[in-house]
């Protein structure tokens, strides 16, 4: 995985992304048998969307 960060976290855990008004802050909030459930808190002018969606969005 090339160019990738890696990480592990926990359920409660977060990683923060960027600083001041930029900052982005992803949380575990619960893990299950192949999944992971995130909370994303990102500034309004920040576009969140799933790849699965924005895959569609392009054919």
């Amino acid at each position: 995985m090339s160019g990738f960060l890696v990480l592990t976290r926990r359920p409660g855990e977060s990683i923060i992304i960027g600083e001041g008004e930029n900052e982005i802050i992803v949380t575990v909030v619960k893990i299950q048998k192949n999944s992971a459930r995130i909370s994303i808190k990102a500034p309004p002018n920040v576009k969140i969307v799933r790849e699965e969606i924005k895959d569609k969005e392009k054919k």
